[in-house]
Order: structure tokens, then C-alpha cells, then sequence
């Protein structure tokens, strides 16, 4: 009873076990840091909820039995000493289970119900099936036997403190089946003509269909793309509730939200294999501009926050999806992002420059989304070098964009206001060795052991040569045997785990990689690449990474660091295609 089924395998306690589509996962992951004993159902909706309990049972005594989980794209196992289970999602919303040898229960994560919290259960006689709703995610989850027996189901209607939930044994032949599905408040009664093969094939198959499109590229020399590609995959959710269409989250661990810059690096990667999905992730936080024309901080199923904003990277990130897409965008599509973006640059040009000032400020270091970088440590009102860089790069976009539109006199109007901004940048950012924060409210400058410093070289050929060699000569002061650390490891405000005052970041990697090569500093922008891929191949897509001993660190299923990773490993392949040969420093 074991499908024939291959593909990179993972562990359940770095990467949930999920389809693309898929609103909940299989994981022991069931909070921020929080590891259960268990494999769970972990719902996203109305936040991250771990639902269900599944627990593989002996036969004999019925005490959970022990087993080790194996996980490929299309199937999970529980393997025990007398037999196995195995699940795979048969759609977004249903999972089959079957085993043998063991027996099998789906149980209520939480004993304890309450008016406001936790989880009812009840036999439901229309439908002939075991019925759990949750008060947490607003939904119901179904559990229909298909093949076996019914051995137990405890907490049928009780109320207050109860074990709740079903166990399932074989009959004669030694095999049982269920399936559990995730509804909102009823469906007809559980039918499938499809074999368990069947279903794990097919799920096998949605995922190869996915990577052979986002990463046709891959060979031996990639070890990690298949298993990027899964990430990313698996990470993705349908158009529900404030997700108003098909998203990437950045994890189904507790990362659960998209965030608006995040989801420019997804885009990209999915651009030249799922055009439609990378144009639907670029435009999702657009979806939820406000009038000021300001981008949500994040969206999630339920919540979408306007506390912060995020760093205007949507010029740079459009530039580059425009030309990795498949086919041209017509002039709907490039009047609608042109809109778009006019607004989020018109936020940046009003609301957050004081009265006279020629250059905009962040009002926290969360609207950078570095959120506690030493750059922050002064003061947090900051006109920094980065935001001023980035919004000249999409000014420059809406220029090339106005132009392509036949509007010529503000395709004018946008040059002009990104000569000036750049102008003013160096005349009032740059000290001739490097760049310096300064406060928005007192004029105060200073300096700090931060990458994000240097994050103007994202300018690229835009900034004059000797700014260009200047900023190179300073990241590779950040670069370690992994990556570019964003805090200097001399500094005293280095800290191994210290989110963005120490470890390595993929969109740091990504941006500065690029400014790098739009500059002409081709060998480091190589060496950069090359260090990040190898990260990548050897400790996965963690949120970030030590950078003094590449270990993962935080959530270890993160969308935009798998997607960095297929970013560069394209583009080194092209690099390598187009000239047969490489300037990669090992």
C-alpha cells in the first residue's frame, strides 16, 4: 500500500504538507515557534488555527503509535513498525487518508468548548459523516469513512470539556479509507470515483506541471529548484475572503499574510512559467490602495493593515516582470498598472515629504521593511537613501510607461521629478564615501553598520561610477561565507539571530545582486549569487539565515526566499547559456 510516487523530499517540521489552491496544511506546526506532537490540519482563514489532531493509532490498546513522517509533493506517510498511513490532497479542500496496519484518529486539537471558542462535534445523518465546526476559522470540517470501521467517536454533541473526534480501524482486508474535507456550512454528501492512486498521482502531477513551467531550467546543478518550486506551490491559496485573488502567501506556517514587497519578489519568479499567477501577485495589494493611494501594509484572509506601508519597490519589481513575462501586456493591462503606480508614487511625493522638503521619509522601520535595522536606531521619522532610491526607479518606470501610453508631457513630468529627487539624493545623502540617514523632524545625520545603507546601489547604472565603486567596496565588507549579512558582523550591534541587524535576507540579496549588475560590478554580483544559491541548497528557504553559520532561522518555509533562489538560479543559468561560461566566485 505505498504509491509509486517520487520527488523532493522534505521534513513536515521546516515545510507544511499542502496543495496549491489549499487554505489549510498538515504540519506540527501549529502557532509562532509552537511544535506539536502531532501532525495537525492547520487552517489560514481568520488566522492560523490548528483545527484537527491526526494521530496514528495501534491496533492493539489504541495508543498512539509511533511512526516517522515522510513527505514528497504529492504524498504524506506516517511509517510504523506494523503498517502506514497515507494522505493526499484530493482538492483544495479535501484530503484522503488511508492505512493499513495501523489504525487512525482525526481529533479535536482543542478538548475545550465554549460559546465564543473552540470546536462543536456532531454526527451529521444527512450527509452519514462526523462533523467538526470551529469557532476559531468560522468553517466545518468533514470526516466520511469510505472504507473500515467506525471503532470510536467520542464527544458526539458534548459540550464543555471533551476528548471529540473519530477513530478508524480496517476491516477484513486489512485496509481502512476516509476522506476530510473543509466547508463553509453544507455541501452534498462525500462522493469520489477517484482510487487513493488516482488522487496521489494527480496532485503529484499538478505539482510537476508547476515546476516544470516555473523552473524548466533546473538540472544538477540546481539542486534546490524542485523544492523551491514546492514552497511556492504549496504556499499559494484561492481568491477567499480578503485575498481577493489567487495569493502566495509568504508561508503556511504563522507567516501567513502577503505583505507589500514580498509579493513583488514571488512575481517574478513565477513571471516567465505562470504569467497569470505573477500578474495577479503584483497586482493583489493594489487591490487594497487606499485614497491616499498608500499600499496596505499586508493582507490576509480576514485582515488587511494600514498601520505601516512597505518600500516602494513596485517600479524596480514591474520593470523586471514586464520583461519575463511570456507574451506583451496590452494597453489595458499597462494603463492599469500605470494608474496604480502613479498613485503609490503620489503618496510618497505628498504625504510623506515635509513642507518643502525635496526628499520622502519613512515613519518607522517597519514602512522600510527592515523593520529594527541600526538605521533606525537615531530616530524612526528618517529620510533614508534606499527610499529615495527606490522611488527614482519608479519614477523612471512611469516615465517609460507614460511614453509607451503616447503621454509624452507626463512622461516629462517624470523625469524631471526623478532627475531632481536623484540630484537631491547625492546633494544631500551622500558625504563623497557614503551615504548617511538623516531625521525628518531636526535635520540630524548620521551613519550606521546597516546593509540598508547601501541598498541605493539597487540605482544601478542610474548612479554616477564612483558612488557605484563606492557602495560595492562597502558590501563586500558585508559579505560572509553565505551571504551579505544586513549588520556588520564587527558591529556591536550585530546579533546572530537579530532579524535584520545581523542575519542574511533574500530580497537584500536579490536587490543589491541586480544594482550590482546594472552597474557594471559583475564579478561581485556573481559572487553574491552564487554564495545565496548555495545557502539556499544547503539549509532551505528560511525567513533569513545566520549569517556567520548559514543556519535558518524564524519561519523555514518562506515564499520570497524560495523565489529569490529560483530568481537567481534562472538568471545564472541564462548567464551561463547566453556565454558558455561564468565569473562566479565560488
Amino acid at each position: 500500500m505505498t504509491a509509486a510516487l517520487s520527488g523532493p523530499a522534505f521534513s513536515v517540521h521546516d515545510i507544511p504538507f499542502s496543495a496549491y489552491g489549499s487554505w489549510f496544511d498538515i504540519s506540527p506546526v501549529i502557532a509562532e515557534k509552537t511544535y506539536a506532537e502531532d501532525l495537525h490540519l492547520v487552517s489560514h482563514q481568520n488566522g492560523m488555527h490548528g483545527v484537527l489532531r491526526l494521530v496514528p493509532l495501534e491496533p492493539v490498546g489504541g495508543g498512539r503509535a509511533e511512526t516517522r513522517v515522510e513527505a514528497i509533493p504529492g504524498l504524506l506517510s506516517w511509517v510504523g513498525e506494523s503498517g502506514r498511513v497515507e494522505l493526499a490532497y484530493e482538492a483544495p479542500d479535501a484530503v484522503r487518508l488511508r492505512g493499513s496496519g495501523l489504525d487512525f484518529g482525526v481529533l479535536a486539537a482543542v478538548r475545550t468548548l465554549t460559546p465564543f471558542s473552540g470546536t462543536y462535534f456532531f454526527h451529521d445523518p444527512a450527509a452519514n459523516a462526523h462533523v467538526f465546526t470551529s469557532y476559531e476559522t468560522g468553517r466545518r470540517y468533514r470526516v466520511t469513512v469510505l472504507s473500515g470501521t467506525l471503532a470510536d467517536a467520542p464527544g458526539d454533541q458534548a459540550l464543555g470539556s471533551s476528548d471529540r473526534g473519530v477513530t478508524v480501524t480496517a476491516e477484513a482486508d486489512g485496509h481502512w479509507e476516509v476522506a476530510v474535507e473543509e466547508l463553509d456550512t453544507a455541501r452534498p454528501p462525500y462522493a469520489s470515483s477517484a482510487s487513493f492512486d488516482d488522487i496521489a498521482s494527480a496532485a503529484q502531477g499538478a505539482f510537476t506541471d508547476f515546476v516544470d513551467a516555473v523552473a524548466p531550467w533546473r538540472s544538477e546543478a540546481t539542486p534546490a529548484a524542485e523544492l523551491a518550486a514546492y514552497v511556492v506551490w504549496s504556499a499559494t491559496v484561492a481568491a477567499k475572503g480578503l485575498v481577493t485573488r489567487p495569493g502566495v502567501l509568504m508561508s503556511k506556517h504563522w507567516m501567513d499574510k502577503v505583505w507589500s514587497w514580498d509579493h513583488c519578489f514571488n512575481a517574478l519568479a513565477l513571471a516567465s512559467g505562470a504569467p497569470e499567477l505573477a500578474w495577479h501577485q503584483f497586482h493583489l495589494p493594489f487591490d487594497h490602495q487606499d485614497e491616499s493611494g498608500a499600499l496596505p501594509d499586508s493582507v490576509t484572509h480576514s485582515e488587511v493593515l494600514y498601520n505601516f506601508v512597505k518600500p516602494p519597490i513596485h517600479g524596480w519589481a514591474f520593470g523586471h516582470l514586464r520583461r519575463s513575462l511570456p507574451t506583451h501586456l496590452g494597453r489595458a493591462e499597462l494603463t492599469e498598472v500605470y494608474e496604480r503606480l502613479e498613485r503609490w508614487t503620489g503618496f510618497w511625493l505628498t504625504v510623506r515629504r515635509a513642507p518643502g522638503a525635496e526628499l520622502p521619509y519613512y515613519q518607522h522601520g517597519n514602512d522600510s521593511g527592515w523593520d529594527n535595522a541600526t538605521t533606525f536606531d537615531p530616530g524612526r521619522v528618517v529620510v533614508t537613501a534606499d527610499l529615495t532610491a527606490f522611488l527614482v526607479l519608479q519614477l523612471r518606470e512611469l516615465e517609460a510607461l507614460a511614453r509607451e501610453l503616447g503621454r509624452p508631457d507626463e512622461a516629462s513630468r517624470w523625469v524631471g521629478a526623478a532627475e531632481e529627487i536623484q540630484a537631491a539624493l547625492l546633494d544631500q545623502l551622500w558625504t563623497g564615501e557614503r551615504f548617511v540617514a538623516r531625521s525628518a523632524g531636526t535635520g540630524e545625520t548620521w551613519s550606521s553598520a546597516s546593509l540598508l545603507d547601501l541598498m541605493p546601489i539597487a540605482l544601478g547604472e542610474h548612479l554616477p561610477a564612483e558612488v557605484t565603486s563606492a557602495l560595492a567596496d562597502r558590501i563586500k565588507a558585508h559579505l560572509t561565507p553565505y551571504g551579505l549579512a544586513t549588520e556588520l558582523t564587527t558591529s556591536p550591534h550585530y546579533r546572530a539571530d537579530g532579524y535584520w541587524r545581523g542575519p542574511i535576507w533574500a530580497p537584500a540579496t536579490v536587490l543589491i545582486e541586480d544594482g550590482l549588475r546594472r552597474a557594471g560590478h559583475l564579478r561581485l554580483a556573481d559572487d553574491i549569487s552564487a554564495r545565496f544559491r548555495a545557502l539556499c541548497e544547503t539549509h532551505g528557504f528560511a525567513e533569513n539565515f545566520d549569517a556567520l553559520t548559514g543556519t535558518g532561522l524564524r519561519d523555514r518555509a518562506y515564499t520570497w526566499t524560495a523565489s529569490s533562489y529560483l530568481l537567481l538560479a534562472r538568471d545564472h543559468h541564462l548567464r551561463l547559456a547566453g556565454t558558455g561560461s561564468d565569473d562566479a566566485v565560488a
